[in-house]
C-alpha cells in the first residue's frame, strides 16, 4: 500500500483489517526501480520480522494513495470478457484489443472521480489490474510471462463514452481525463492470491449492484497478456495493465445512463479489497 497526501505518500505493507507496516527506510517508493530490482523479495524478511516483533500501526483514517506510483504507460484492454462483449453487441476479438490510458489518471482507491467540462457520459468499469515486476520484451509463452507480473490491483477504469466512441479517434481520447483511474487499496503479489480465475468483481453504483460477474468470463488471461503485449512494445517495471470489465456498465445499459455529481461507486474484486469514489464536477 501506500498512504499520505497525494503526492507525498510513503510505501507500506498492510497487515491485518487496518494495519500496516511503514517501509519508507526500506525503499523511497513502490516504482520502477523498486519492481525492476526485485524490491518485493528484497523486503519481505523485513517486513516478517517488523511483524512479528508487533511493529504494525493503525491506519486511523489516513488517506490511501494507489498502491504504486505513476507508471511509464497504462495499457488497457478492450471488450476482454466474453459478457461485457456479448452486452454491447460486439464480437469476442479474435487477438486483444490494445489502447492506451494517460499515467497521471492514476489515483487513490477512495478519491473523487471528476466527470470532465463537457462530459454528458461518463461510466465505470471495474477491472483486475495487473503490475509488470519487470522489463518485459519477446516473452516466449504465457507460462514464462507469469514470471513478470509483480501483483494485481483492483482499478476503476472510467471512461468517458462520447470522447471515445463519438469523437473520432483513438479510444484514448476517454479513458484519460484527470482522476479516470482509481487503483487500490493494495497491489497484492501472485503468491498470495493464486490463480485468478474465478474472483467476483462487482460494482455498486449508489447501492444499486451494477456489475455482478467474475474474472471466469475473461477471454485473454493476465500471464497471456503481458506476453502478447510484449511481442509489440517493451513493458517496463511497475506499468499497468488494466484487463477488461465484465457487462454492467452504464452504457450497456437500456436506456443508457451515465455518472453524475453526487453518486458513489463501490468496486470490489476477491481477494483485493474494496473501493469507493464519490463522483464530482471538474472544477
Amino acid at each position: 500500500m501506500r498512504i499520505g497526501n497525494p503526492g507525498v505518500e510513503r510505501p507500506v505493507i498492510a497487515v491485518g483489517e487496518d494495519g500496516y507496516i511503514d517501509v519508507s527506510d526500506l525503499t523511497p517508493d513502490f516504482d520502477e526501480a523498486f519492481f525492476g530490482s526485485g524490491g518485493l523479495q528484497r523486503i519481505s524478511k523485513e517486513v516478517s520480522a517488523r511483524v512479528t516483533a508487533g511493529e504494525a500501526q493503525k491506519l486511523d483514517g489516513e488517506r490511501i494513495g494507489a498502491p504504486f506510483c505513476r507508471p511509464h504507460q497504462i495499457i488497457c484492454i478492450g471488450l476482454n470478457y466474453r459478457d461485457h462483449a456479448k452486452e454491447t453487441g460486439a464480437q469476442v476479438p479474435p487477438e486483444p484489443i490494445i489502447f492506451t490510458k494517460s499515467p497521471n489518471t492514476l489515483i487513490g482507491p477512495n478519491d473523487d472521480v471528476h466527470i470532465p467540462r463537457n462530459s454528458k457520459k461518463t461510466d465505470w468499469e471495474v477491472e483486475l489490474g495487473v503490475i509488470v515486476g519487470k522489463r518485459a520484451r519477446y516473452i516466449s509463452s504465457p507460462e514464462e510471462a507469469m514470471n513478470y507480473i509483480a501483483g494485481y490491483v483492483l482499478v476503476n477504469d472510467v471512461s468517458e463514452r462520447e470522447f471515445q466512441l463519438e469523437r473520432q479517434g483513438q479510444w484514448s481520447k476517454g479513458k484519460s481525463s484527470e482522476t479516470f483511474n482509481p487503483a487500490g487499496p493494495w497491489l497484492i503479489t501472485p503468491d498470495e492470491i493464486g490463480d485468478t480465475s474465478g474472483l467476483k468483481m462487482t460494482l455498486e453504483l449508489n447501492g444499486d449492484l451494477m456489475q455482478n460477474s467474475s474474472t471466469d468470463q475473461m477471454v485473454f488471461k493476465p500471464e497471456f497478456l503481458i506476453y502478447y503485449l510484449s511481442q509489440f512494445m517493451v513493458l517496463e517495471p511497475g506499468d499497468l495493465i488494466n484487463t477488461g470489465t465484465p457487462p454492467g456498465v452504464g452504457l450497456g445499459q437500456k436506456p443508457e445512463f451515465y455518472l453524475k455529481p453526487g453518486d458513489t461507486m463501490r468496486l470490489s474484486i476477491e481477494g483485493l479489497g474494496v473501493a469507493q469514489q464519490n463522483v464530482v464536477n471538474a472544477p
